[in-house]
Formats: C-alpha cells, sequence, structure tokens
C-alpha cells in the first residue's frame, strides 16, 4: 500500500501546536486565585482607573481583553512600564493604539512590578467576564454625614416639654378656678367676696397678670440661654464652610464623572497622616493632554500650566481644619480601619465646589468610635483583644456584640491629644 505524504503538513501541524501552547501558556499567566483579583483591584484603582475603564472607553481604550489583543504578556509589561519606549522601537501594535488615542501617549509605571500588572490583568478579567445585573438596592446617600448629635438638641427637647408642662398647669389652674367659683356660687358670701368671684377676665387684666409676666420672662430667658449655648457649641466648627478656590476645580466631574479614585490624586492617605494636596505634577498627567475642562474651557486649566512653567505652586485654601491639640492619622483610618473618603468628607462626587460635610468636633469623633465595629478577621494583632473582648462579655462587664473601636482604646485622651 503506497503511503502519500503532503510536504509541509508535520511544519504546519507543529506551527498551529507551538500558537497554541504560546497562547495557553499567555492565558495561564494571568492569576485567578482571589487574593491577586483583590490585590489588582487596589492597583488598578491606584494607578490605572483615571485614564481606564474595564467595558468602557474613557481617556484610554477600555481594559477588558486586553490579555488577547495584545501580542503578549511581556508586551504589555514594557508597554504599562515604558510605552513611550515600545512606541519608538516601531511596534506596529504600539503604533496603532498611540494612533487611535489621539497620540496620548500612556504615563509610564516604571514602579509597577511583572507581578503587580499581573495582578492588574487578572482584575479587569474577572471584571470582564462578570454578567452585569441591575441594582436591585437603591442607591444610598453618603454615609456618616450627622453622627454625632449637637448637644444643644437636648436643650431644644428639655425647652419644648417645660412649656408643655408650663400649658398642663395653666389648664389645671383653670379647671380649679372654675371649679372653685362654682362652689363658691353656691354659697352666701358678702358683696366684696361675691364682686370677686364673679369677676370676669379681661385681655388687659391678662397681659397684666403676674403669671403671663412669668411665662413670658420664662420663655424670653429660656430662648436666650438656649441661643447662648448654641453659640457656645459652635465656636470652632466649620461645617457647611465652603470657600471659593484658585483653580474652579470640579469633583464632581473628575471623582464623579470620570470616576477618579480619591487616593490618585491625594496621595498622602495611605502612607502618613495628612492626605496631601495634589501638586500641578499630577494635575498634568492627564492635563498635558486634555487642554479643554467640560465647564470652564481653557482658562482655568491654563492656570495648572502658568503654575508648572513658573514654578510656583497653587495656593489652594484648606477646607478642614482641626485645632492643633488634636492628632488625626489618614492612614490609620483609611488602610487600617478601611473606611471609604466619603464617610467623612460626605459625596465629594457630587460637589463641584467641596464644603466641610461633618461637623468634625470631638463628640462625632467620639460617637464614631462607639459604633464602628473593628474588622479583626485574619488580623493577628487583634487576636488578644479579641480574646479579652469576649471574656468581658462572659463576665458580664459588657453586653454581647461585635469589638468596636472604643473596645481597643479609641476613647483613650493620648490616641487624639499627645
Amino acid at each position: 500500500m503506497m503511503k502519500y505524504r503532503i510536504p509541509g503538513l508535520a511544519r504546519i501541524s507543529s506551527l498551529v501546536l507551538l500558537i497554541s501552547i504560546s497562547l495557553y501558556s499567555q492565558a495561564q499567566d494571568i492569576p485567578t486565585d482571589p487574593a491577586s483579583i483583590s490585590a489588582g483591584e487596589a492597583l488598578f484603582k491606584l494607578n490605572c482607573k483615571t485614564c481606564h475603564k474595564v467595558k468602557e472607553k474613557s481617556v484610554g481604550p477600555a481594559l477588558a481583553g486586553i490579555e488577547k489583543r495584545a501580542p503578549s504578556i511581556d508586551w504589555i509589561n514594557n508597554w504599562v512600564k515604558n510605552s513611550a519606549k515600545v512606541i519608538a522601537s516601531g511596534d506596529a501594535y504600539a503604533v496603532k493604539i498611540y494612533e487611535e488615542n489621539g497620540k496620548s501617549q500612556m504615563t509610564a509605571f516604571t514602579s509597577l512590578k511583572d507581578d503587580q500588572i499581573l495582578s492588574i490583568l487578572a482584575y479587569v478579567k474577572s471584571e470582564a467576564e462578570k454578567v452585569e445585573v441591575a441594582a436591585t438596592t437603591p442607591a444610598g446617600g453618603a454615609q456618616g454625614g450627622e453622627q454625632g448629635g449637637v448637644p444643644s438638641s437636648y436643650l431644644t427637647v428639655i425647652m419644648v416639654g417645660l412649656l408643655i408642662v408650663l400649658i398642663l398647669l395653666l389648664v389645671v389652674l383653670g379647671f380649679i378656678v372654675s371649679g372653685l367659683k362654682r362652689f363658691l356660687g353656691q354659697k352666701e358670701l358678702s358683696e366684696e367676696d361675691r364682686e370677686v368671684v364673679d369677676s370676669g377676665y379681661t385681655f388687659g387684666g391678662l397681659l397684666q397678670s403676674k403669671g403671663f409676666l412669668f411665662v413670658v420672662a420664662f420663655v424670653v430667658i429660656a430662648i436666650g440661654f438656649k441661643t447662648v449655648i448654641d453659640g457656645l457649641y459652635t465656636i470652632g466648627v466649620q461645617k457647611g464652610y465652603q470657600p471659593k478656590q484658585p483653580i474652579a476645580f470640579s469633583h464632581k466631574i473628575h471623582a464623579g464623572q470620570y470616576d477618579i479614585d480619591c487616593k490618585y490624586c491625594h496621595t498622602g492617605v495611605t502612607k502618613g497622616k495628612s492626605a496631601n494636596i495634589p501638586s500641578p505634577n499630577i494635575c498634568m498627567n492627564c492635563h498635558s493632554q486634555i487642554r479643554t475642562g467640560t465647564n470652564t474651557g481653557e482658562g482655568e486649566i491654563a492656570k495648572i500650566y502658568a503654575a508648572v512653567q513658573n514654578n510656583k505652586p497653587i495656593e489652594w485654601v484648606r477646607i478642614h481644619n482641626l485645632p492643633d491639640l488634636a492628632y488625626f492619622n489618614h492612614q490609620q483610618h483609611v488602610v487600617v480601619g478601611n473606611i471609604e473618603c466619603q464617610k467623612c468628607h460626605g459625596p465629594v462626587q457630587e460637589m463641584d465646589v467641596v464644603k466641610q460635610y461633618s461637623l468634625l468636633t470631638m463628640g462625632w469623633c467620639i460617637d464614631c468610635h462607639r459604633k464602628t465595629d473593628v474588622n479583626s478577621k485574619g488580623n493577628a494583632y487583634y487576636d488578644k483583644l479579641e480574646e479579652v473582648h469576649q471574656a468581658q462579655i462572659k463576665s458580664g462587664k459588657k453586653d454581647k456584640g461585635n469589638m468596636k473601636v472604643e473596645d481597643i482604646g479609641g476613647l483613650e485622651c493620648g490616641k487624639c491629644h499627645y
């Protein structure tokens, strides 16, 4: 039996096999474990979210399916770390992306490691594969806007209560007087006594009566006292403070419309005490390409260019001011406490001009420490504290419930006043 051999078939088969292995290997390089996806989400929000979305085009292209469109994972690594170098090399795909996006050059992320970029790809792939489901819960407002009520509210309740008591006393006295009149009307009285009993009430007489004057004096004094107390409690409280800024920067557009993560601009929140006001260099990461504002045209963005060219800082007006005697650390709350910015600063993504949303008073902070649960899961630092907390519950010293911030020293004076 004759055997026919098709020329090149073995070579074609080998090539197909190599391509399949290459594609399979490339797909396998992207991790799928929850830890990598979670790490990738944090990195995406910090570095990529400003210009990219997963399923929609933003400043840059949508990232869904990038692992399939790009030539290789190594190519993606090189592009992320230095896109200008890849474009300059004449790479056809790199040049194509560059031209399709208005020749906007991507920021070089030289500090990102290969495994971090893989984590970002894992997050993007995970998000791209999710099926969009219509939200079933109503959109809620920002949290924590009114925690820790103003103490003077208790005075209002007391005043209203006292006024109600006074009115009830007057009603009771009226019934007593009416009953006494009916009782005395059946008795034999002298002319003088009869005249007193039969005398009626006049409006002028009511205004001149001691009882009426006492009620008026009490109300005036109570209102004055409450006004003074309210004034004392508002010393140093700047809730609603909304100064005009040197540049008409809109958080509603940046944090709302373009969904830029707060930590991208305010880099200090994850590293130390202060959140940091972004320098013009951070602004220029985007505005080196974007020169026309949504609401203000070119005038406001031109002020950023002027600050960079003249090497002068932008003199932003500070909004949130704490007294020097109080210590507050953003890193402790944002990183350790995992608190969202909106918890204290309100819905900044809806504000064209930012204002102080919360009271930021001592009582407001203490109230939060009393109500906030400590997330101790997976953190060995809290193991001993959790044991102590459970022991106090068993001994009856504490009610059943999760461990609060106050249970781990959140109300100690030295924590905030040092």
